[in-house]
């Protein structure tokens, strides 16, 4: 794959035999980030593990403290007085019939879907349509549930959702090149922190292979997690 000018200029300033700290690696990508738009910072890490075992699959969401810098659109299907502690904790849309039937329709203005579980035997026939969107509602991720203002919350916040793809690779965007250093640094290795959390009991041999962060433009830039979050 040929590479722009900018992105081999960026590929200069990193040193691809060492492994940076993460305050160092979120400085230099913040540097290679400059893209006419406000880039996104992501993180991506090769795990030990065989994803084809369902007792290694990791996936989960996490809240990072300083959220991802996207703005949220938040549907909230439910009924009841559901509908008014929904709209109360912000969300962008609330209801049920009337967005069941828009959604089937097609419209998918929308970044995250919570329904409560009593809506679920209806949302549930909508899964062809938004199942391959990742809006299909799910326990797993806190959003199917009755406590709709925390679910509403997260989201806003920035909670993310992660996944091992069939390789064993995660990738998570921890915000944009427009936050400080600090903010992202903090993003990283909360998320690091959190994907320790959810080690595979069964998984043999090194768990975290490599960690990588890159602005959506740029270079990665590898991270030296043994050390810096003492991770085995």
């Amino acid at each position: 794959m040929e590479h722009g000018k900018r992105y081999r200029k960026g590929s200069e300033r990193i040193d691809r035999a060492r492994r940076y700290s993460v305050a160092e690696a979120v400085e230099i990508v913040k540097a290679n980030a400059n893209a006419k738009f406000d880039e996104t910072i992501e993180v991506a890490a090769h795990l030990g593990v065989d994803p084809r075992h369902s007792d290694q699959q990791v996936r989960g969401t996490v809240v990072l403290p300083h959220g991802t810098g996207k703005t949220v659109r938040v549907l909230v299907l439910t009924k009841g007085e559901k509908e008014k502690e929904a709209k109360d904790a912000g969300a962008d849309h609330v209801g049920n019939q009337e967005f069941l039937k828009k959604l089937n329709e097609g419209w998918l203005d929308i970044d995250t879907i919570i329904a409560t579980p009593d809506m679920m035997g209806e949302v549930g026939k909508l899964g062809k349509i938004l199942g391959p969107r990742g809006l299909m509602p799910n326990p797993k991720s806190g959003t199917v549930t009755f406590d709709v203002t925390r679910a509403v919350r997260d989201a806003k916040a920035g909670k993310i959702e992660y996944r091992t793809d069939k390789a064993g690779n995660v990738q998570a965007p921890v915000g944009r090149a427009s936050f400080t250093k600090e903010a992202l640094a903090e993003n990283v290795t909360s998320f690091l922190h959190e994907l320790q959390r959810v080690k595979p009991h069964t998984a043999k041999g090194n768990y975290m292979r490599t960690v990588t962060v890159s602005s959506t433009m740029g270079p990665g830039v590898r991270i030296d997690f043994q050390t810096e979050l003492a991770v085995p």
